[in-house]
């Protein structure tokens, strides 16, 4: 399977800064999903209610799936990679 990598920062609260990738299957072509994708995780962090639009999370490249993200895939149909400030 191929994994389509959107590139993410967004704004905290606190002003600073969080960069993570959203990775989804390729076929993932509607951006608002990816999106949302990216709104469940901020949920998560304490963060709901950022920004996440396209100015903060563009598609980055294609890669192959790798066996520690397809079970996050396969059951909420993303995995995030948290890169800083997350």
């Amino acid at each position: 399977m191929k994994i389509a990598v959107w590139d993410t920062y967004v704004t905290k609260n606190d002003g600073q800064i969080m960069h993570f990738d959203i990775l989804a299957p390729d076929d993932i072509k509607d951006a608002d999903k990816i999106h949302e994708f990216g709104k469940e995780y901020l949920k998560t962090k304490g963060q709901e209610g950022q920004a996440l639009t396209a100015k903060e999370c563009r598609f980055c490249h294609v890669e192959n799936l790798k066996p520690q993200w397809e079970a996050s895939i396969a059951s909420s149909g993303y995995y995030i990679i948290e890169m800083e400030g997350c």
